[in-house]
């Protein structure tokens, strides 16, 4: 994957009022040609990251990326290309997946559950009311907070959720909305020989906060 050339693409899109479908169909060739190489890569960190852990949900790169296209029935102000290639592994159905993000704002790896429909959340919340012991110790982790520094930080609720009281033992972690982490990339990261390989670092880092959220929402 000729990732210089999809920064590239990024930036002569976003520049010089090109952000439009009459520049995107000029240069629609281009898009394609990249799409499918950053599939096929996708493909390749697939096979790789599945001999990480039994429970890996294979994800082909033509399920797990994104469109490029913006949303704008939902967010009209938006864009109507995204600033960035994105796309979603280890997917399995109502689950925390796996997110890569490579774009001129932001390079990233991130994963768990952005402000989840509230049946999802209060589930993730009875879990830790049950046992937030085992997700605290999770966030704790010298190296996952060496490498994540911690949940990422959204809006959180000013009292209690309904149902908990204020002077619950995890009651800072029930009041969360988000339960996410991210591990932002660099440009540089992107591009060097060992990308790979730190995309398997941060996986793997990742995977037991990413299994406590998937059991949440299953029991």
């Amino acid at each position: 994957m000729n990732f210089n050339d999809l920064f590239h693409f990024l930036e002569e899109l976003q520049q010089n009022n090109n952000n439009n479908k009459e520049w995107m169909d000029a240069n629609r060739k281009w898009y394609k040609s990249l799409r499918n190489d950053f599939i096929v890569w996708l493909d390749d960190l697939d096979m790789t990251m599945a001999q990480l852990h039994d429970d890996y949900y294979p994800t082909p790169g033509k399920k797990g990326i994104n469109r490029i296209n913006n949303n704008l029935m939902f967010h009209p102000n938006k864009p109507v290309y995204k600033d960035h290639f994105g796309a979603g592994l280890d997917k399995a159905p109502n689950s925390a997946d796996f997110y890569i993000e490579i774009g001129l704002k932001h390079c990233l790896l991130a994963g768990g559950r952005w402000r989840p429909d509230s049946k999802t959340l209060r589930s993730i919340r009875d879990a830790i009311d049950y046992n937030g012991e085992e997700l605290q110790k999770i966030l704790d982790k010298p190296s996952f907070k060496k490498m994540f520094g911690g949940l990422y930080q959204d809006e959180k609720l000013v009292s209690s959720p309904k149902g908990f009281s204020n002077d619950h033992l995890h009651i800072e972690l029930l009041r969360n909305k988000t339960f996410a982490v991210e591990y932002q990339l660099t440009r540089a990261d992107v591009l060097g020989d060992d990308f790979k390989e730190k995309i398997v670092a941060v996986y793997k880092e990742m995977l037991p906060f990413r299994q406590y959220l998937n059991q949440a929402v299953t029991v």
